[in-house]
């Protein structure tokens, strides 16, 4: 995934109809390396104490972020905010060594689909300069707004380890993890191509995603409208795989879901949007505990095969399980792969994952909840792997790809 030469900001003509159509975003991230003693001088200078480190504060100026990144680190979880005032993700960013990469979820399992040899269209809302001198040029994509720009994402990736002190104790980190930032126009408007409907009467998968960034539930509502009058054009026995996110109001989330749940056959979700939804901790290592979330998700997405990607194991559940066993597997191989290499991820850095780095322990869970119903639940073992600099952004996104990949559809080129 490395980066290519520019090509043309005119619509991106597909060589071909896609097998594999992935919607809907593209975005320019900020990922810059954790900096303990910076936030250490700003939690002083912003006289924060360890109540002020709230993961749930309005995001309005550079001491709400930083109390919500230290809230974060303090609640043990990842996520994805708002920031109501966009200069403040300049004015953070710039404070800190960085790096300029490309995301989005669609985008990022295109990315990895690519170096697989698994070729993919992907739906951009928009692009600019930078992201194009980043995408590579043998990559299809189709766009929906010529003239929008892109404001960049903060990606804020916390590390395995470490002790940021605050006015009255300490916030401990013991857990990588990762947090995004955002305030993107193109995003929150998600203008969809009225080329969609064309692109998809090919497609063997629509992957979606990327609604969450959205903020109006009016104009969401109309999205999910044009979304669903595109989807028609999808072949007979077409699949739509669902990828959740960290969605910025409770509003804007019902009503995704909502629109989203009758049209998918699969929804999706990594271990902290699982808790979200439930609105509880889930044991992960609790086969007992997983499968009561499992139910409880059951009956609040009635329909659609969920599948579950956490540190410990990947599930599917529902009448698709069977079907996605495999992919589960690719799934946990690519997002391992990331984790250890990040964006320079390659198809041999897959490939070279041993299986001796599944822990008995993850192996004994997968098969208890896997052992509970046959015939329409899968559970894969992940790995315990150990790397000095974790890559923990887009880790989801390319579990995502991974499992598309592996699925028995798409054409497939000689990996890069």
């Amino acid at each position: 995934m490395q980066p290519a030469k520019r090509i043309s900001t005119d619509a991106h003509a597909p060589s071909g109809p896609g097998r594999f159509v992935l919607g809907f975003g593209g975005t320019i991230d900020h990922e810059i390396v954790w900096d303990g003693e910076l936030l250490t001088a700003l939690a002083a200078a912003y006289g924060l104490g360890v109540a002020n480190c709230d993961p749930e504060l309005p995001i309005v100026d550079e001491r709400s972020l930083v109390a919500v990144i230290l809230g974060h680190a303090r609640a043990r979880r990842g996520g994805e905010r708002f920031v109501a005032v966009p200069d403040v993700i300049g004015t953070f960013s710039a404070r800190h060594e960085r790096v300029v990469t490309i995301g989005g979820t669609c985008v990022r399992a295109g990315l990895i689909m690519r170096e697989l040899g698994v070729r993919s269209t992907t739906v951009l809302v928009a692009i600019d300069e930078t992201f194009l001198s980043l995408y590579p040029a043998d990559c299809d994509y189709l766009l929906s707004d010529r003239e929008a720009r892109l404001t960049p994402h903060l990606i804020v990736q916390l590390p395995a380890a470490g002790r940021v002190p605050v006015a009255d104790g300490e916030i401990v980190i013991d857990r990588p993890n990762r947090l995004i930032f955002v305030n993107d126009p193109p995003q929150t408007l998600m203008e969809l191509s009225p080329d969609l409907g064309q692109a998809l009467e090919a497609a063997e998968v629509l992957l979606i995603s990327g609604f969450n960034a959205m903020t109006e539930a009016g104009l969401l509502r109309a999205r999910l409208d044009s979304l669903e009058r595109a989807a028609r054009s999808l072949p007979a026995g077409a699949l739509i795989f669902y990828e959740d996110a960290g969605y910025h109001s409770d509003e804007i989330r019902a009503v995704a879901l909502a629109g989203l749940t009758p049209l998918i056959d699969v929804h999706s979700m990594n271990e902290d949007e699982l808790q979200v939804h439930l609105a509880r901790d889930v044991d992960l290592l609790d086969p007992e505990d997983v499968l009561r979330a499992v139910a409880d998700l059951h009956l609040l997405f009635p329909g659609p095969t969920l599948v579950i990607h956490t540190r410990h194991w990947a599930l599917a559940s529902g009448p698709l399980a069977p079907r996605l066993e495999t992919a589960l597997a690719g799934g946990i191989r690519a997002a391992s792969a990331r984790y250890l290499h990040g964006d320079g991820v390659t198809a041999d850095d897959v490939a070279r994952l041993e299986s001796e780095a599944v822990p008995q322990a993850h192996r004994t869970v997968a098969e208890a909840i896997a052992a509970s119903d046959p015939a329409s639940i899968r559970c894969v073992p992940a790995y315990i792997l150990h790397a000095e600099n974790p890559t923990t952004i887009g880790l989801g996104d390319c579990f995502v790809g991974g499992l598309l990949a592996g699925l028995p559809v798409g054409e497939r080129e000689g990996a890069r």
